[in-house]
């Protein structure tokens, strides 16, 4: 078993070395390289490093080398939230962001001054009296602590986005890489903690055997992150950029309002802007002849609905509406919904059963 998982280990570091240098040597039309992915490799390879080398034996069984691989420990959870939020809000890397990493370097040089520069006899004087082992333990609660919270701040990042999109855009953004990110470093911090309590409870051993499943972990990720750049090499891009304001300030009296909701519902009528089937927010108030955050409030206190539910709520009524006709009796649910301006059969399907109560094809059986 232990050599399956340093096998594993030992790939890992082969995909983030080939990662790095697909990074480091690009195609010259890929120049939006994200720096944050690129240090998220770089903290796994310099974590894969000391347990690569621990294992060969080269230099013996230096546990020095592991404490090496501690160098990247309390650099993942910041590296998580800066990289949700480049991707998310589209912003780009810059020098006041590294101070999310001071946690980071000043627990690297604990290491250094307390796990690797002292003699063997200092550290062997430690273990005696328990102090390192306690010092061990101590190290790993600060940085879970420094992790979970980065994690939960790229988490929120990426709540807030989801429901930031609902205002903005009429469609579903695909956002399932950053879900499955999130999803998967949250389980390693989940592992790293459940391996930690246990050690509390009588079952130091358990934690010690249990250590190197952190390091297939660690390996998961990279090819996590490989199998999306591969496969979905425009998955980073494919976000748009939308930036939100707020219409606290809007001085469109209510009767501005009533004639701006009138004429509204003669553009959803006549033009049927919702059959743009990527139509954004800031699209239809153009159409208005308003800006955003007017259109905001309108959807908001003259219709009660966000933009999202309120273009998808046209789309099912377009697509009953052909569902009725010849052509549409020749046409799939999910052929009607594209014709409808749906782009998406999930987001089709959950908006008709919270329109309608229930799916469409209870909907039209009890019809027919």
């Amino acid at each position: 078993m232990k050599e399956v998982l340093n096998q594993l280990v030992n790939f890992g570091f082969l995909q983030s070395v080939f990662l790095l240098l697909i990074f480091l040597v690009p195609a010259k039309k890929e120049k939006n390289i994200n720096s944050y992915m690129l240090i998220l490799i770089m903290i796994t390879l310099m974590g894969l490093i000391g347990k690569i080398v621990y294992n060969s034996g080269i230099y013996g069984s230096n546990f020095r080398f592991i404490a090496f691989s501690e160098f990247s420990a309390l650099l993942f959870g910041p590296t998580i939230y800066l990289f949700t939020e480049s991707i998310l809000h589209k912003t780009k890397y810059t020098h006041s962001n590294l101070f999310h990493y001071v946690p980071g370097v000043a627990y690297s040089l604990f290491i250094v001054v307390y796990f690797i520069i002292p003699s063997d006899a200092i550290i062997l004087s430690r273990i005696k009296t328990g102090e390192l082992q306690r010092v061990i333990y101590a190290c790993h609660a600060v940085g879970l602590l420094v992790n979970i919270t980065y994690w939960f701040k790229g988490f929120k990042v990426f709540v807030n986005f989801e429901k930031e999109m609902k205002k903005e855009a009429s469609f579903e953004v695909h956002i399932h890489f950053m879900r499955n990110f999130l999803f998967l470093t949250g389980f390693c911090l989940l592992v790293w903690t459940v391996l930690f309590v246990t050690s509390f409870f009588g079952f130091p051993m358990l934690e010690r055997n249990a250590r190197p499943y952190i390091w297939i972990l660690l390996t998961l990720i990279i090819l996590f992150i490989t199998y999306y750049l591969m496969l979905q090499p425009q998955v980073l891009r494919s976000i748009p950029e939308i930036k939100s304001k707020k219409y606290h300030q809007s001085k469109l009296s209510i009767e501005d309002m009533e004639i701006l909701k009138v004429k509204l519902d003669k553009l959803m009528l006549e033009k049927k802007p919702y059959l743009n089937n990527k139509l954004l927010k800031k699209e239809l108030a153009e159409l208005l002849g308003i800006n955003g955050p007017e259109l905001a409030r309108l959807l908001n206190e003259n219709v009660g609905m966000n933009f999202f539910e309120y273009i998808n709520y046209f789309r099912i009524k377009e697509f009953v509406n052909l569902a009725k006709t010849e052509k549409g009796k020749q046409l799939t649910f999910y052929g009607l919904a594209q014709e409808a301006g749906f782009n998406s059969k999930t987001t089709f399907n959950k908006s008709f059963k919270k329109l309608m109560g229930v799916s469409p094809s209870v909907y039209f059986n009890q019809k027919i």
